[in-house]
C-alpha cells in the first residue's frame, strides 16, 4: 500500500481512517476537499484542481481522501495500488454527519479545509449525501469493479469493519 485512493460518502470516518493510514504507513495525505475549496466555501477551478491532483499522482506514495471530479476518480483509481471503499448505510453516513456538523459548534473540525465553518453547510452536506448515495455510488460501484485484478480493493461496509480495519492499521504501529 503505497498509493491509496479512500472514496466513500461524507461521514462514513473516511478522514479518520486516513489520518491512521497517514500516520502508521509514513505516507502523505492529500484531502480532496482542501484541493477544491478556498476559504469561505469558495470553489478552486478545475483547471488548480486538476495540476493540484496531477502533482500528488506523479509522487511515489499517496493518500488521496474524498471525492472531487470524476475524471479524477477515475485517473486516482488508476493510479492507486489500494482502494478503500467505505460504503456504510446511507443512516449511518446522516447520522455521523449530523453529529460532526453539531460537534463543530464547539471545536473546529480538524480535517476540513481551512477556513470553511461546517454548521453554514448543514443543508448543502445533507442534500450531498443523498445526492452521492442515489446517483454517484452506483457509477462508483461500478467503476470499482472495473479495476484491474492487480489492485487491492477494501470494502468497509459497516461501522464495525470500519473499527476493527482501523484497529488493524493501527497494530501496524
Amino acid at each position: 500500500m503505497q498509493r491509496i485512493a479512500v472514496i466513500g460518502n461524507a461521514g462514513g470516518g473516511k478522514s479518520v481512517l486516513c489520518r491512521k493510514l497517514s500516520q502508521v504507513l509514513d505516507i502523505p495525505l492529500f484531502p480532496i476537499d482542501h484541493m477544491q475549496w478556498k476559504p469561505g466555501w469558495v470553489a478552486v477551478p478545475y483547471a488548480e484542481i486538476q495540476a493540484q491532483h496531477d502533482l500528488v499522482l506523479a509522487q511515489q506514495a499517496w493518500i488521496l481522501d474524498g471525492w472531487g471530479p470524476w475524471d479524477l476518480i477515475e485517473q486516482r483509481f488508476q493510479a492507486a495500488d489500494t482502494i478503500i471503499f467505505v460504503d456504510l448505510p446511507l443512516r449511518v453516513h446522516i447520522w455521523w454527519s449530523l453529529k460532526r456538523q453539531f460537534a463543530c459548534i464547539f471545536k473546529p473540525r480538524v480535517d476540513g479545509p481551512p477556513g470553511c465553518p461546517m454548521l453554514p453547510v448543514t443543508g448543502r452536506l445533507l442534500k450531498m449525501i443523498w445526492r452521492i448515495h442515489r446517483t454517484l455510488r452506483p457509477r462508483l460501484v461500478e467503476l470499482i469493479e472495473r479495476q484491474p485484478q492487480d489492485k487491492q480493493v477494501i470494502y468497509i461496509r459497516s461501522p464495525q469493519e470500519l473499527h476493527r480495519f482501523i484497529a488493524r492499521v493501527s497494530s501496524l504501529e
